[in-house]
């Protein structure tokens, strides 16, 4: 399928590289017979493809990321393919200074501060208006996979805690664009400046409560310097809701979906992120 997507795209490559740290899709660092570099994606799937093509359109302009060169729409056996720019810098990382902190919270609220747009979306859904079914329906799909891989004493103590906690949230803060996955493998530093966010296959259109989780997991947890010169950083773009109401639910739900994740993709392609994940979850409910 590799050579086909190539083919289509018209690319002239001289060397490539499949980036390891994606988890859905398919991504391959790409060195083109002008020298260029860039990044060739192929979603998982073909609403991936429609989330991620939409993104780029929302966001050119306001929010720091690739350009996107060209694109291919896919087949029957592919979901579509994009040809990406390349950001200068590599993932984030809790070597950050404050500094690089700061203009991560920029960033993280220049997509918060954009909403819908007015014309009908096909792939990104506004999930606002209905925000806790959305929740709801995202724990509970999860939930039947989850079942697979917990004891039956602890599944049980899962959605007993997920009942409990989802009526202890504030009032949903939005309707924002939402990465859904912003984490330091999603957002690239080039020594002291943030060259922007990548990989938009799971946003929406909802609260921005959801969308601290794992940054704070992965880098603000690590360092209370970086923490509030992140939290000072989005505050200059828009105020930020009160996190500490709101990331033990997430936090917890979180853990809950990844384990569900790894069930869907592979328990043993994805045993580390497997453990990893059932550990947080027992913290939240033995």
């Amino acid at each position: 399928m590799l050579n086909r997507v190539i083919q289509q795209l018209g690319l002239q490559v001289e060397s490539m590289n499949e980036v390891e740290d994606s988890f859905s899709s398919t991504v391959y660092q790409c060195v083109l017979s002008t020298g260029e570099r860039v990044y060739l994606k192929i979603p998982f799937s073909k609403l991936k493809f429609q989330r991620e093509l939409e993104a780029y359109e929302i966001l050119k302009g306001k929010v720091a990321i690739p350009s996107l060169l060209d694109h291919w729409e896919g087949d029957e056996e592919c979901p579509g393919a994009f040809v990406l720019s390349e950001l200068k810098g590599k993932p984030l990382t809790t070597a950050a200074t404050p500094n690089i902190a700061y203009q991560v919270g920029v960033l993280h609220a220049e997509m918060h501060s954009i909403r819908p747009p007015e014309k009908s979306l096909k792939g990104i859904k506004n999930e606002f208006p209905n925000w806790s079914t959305f929740l709801e329906k995202q724990f509970y799909s999860f939930a039947e996979d989850v079942r697979d891989v917990l004891d039956e004493s602890l599944y049980r103590k899962a959605l007993k805690k997920f009942e409990q906690m989802k009526h202890e949230l504030p009032a949903p803060d939005g309707p924002s664009f939402v990465h859904m996955d912003f984490r330091p493998g999603n957002i690239i530093v080039d020594e002291e400046t943030v060259s922007g966010v990548i990989d938009f296959e799971s946003v929406r259109f909802g609260s921005t409560e959801i969308d601290f989780t794992k940054l704070h997991r992965d880098f603000l947890s690590c360092d209370d310097r970086l923490f509030q010169a992140y939290q000072d950083g989005y505050k200059s773009v828009r105020p930020l809701i009160d996190l500490e109401k709101v990331l033990p639910f997430y936090q917890f739900t979180d853990a809950f979906n990844s384990i569900g994740w790894c069930k869907r993709r592979g328990v043993e392609d994805n045993a580390s992120f497997l453990e990893v994940n059932l550990e947080i979850l027992k913290k939240w409910v033995v």
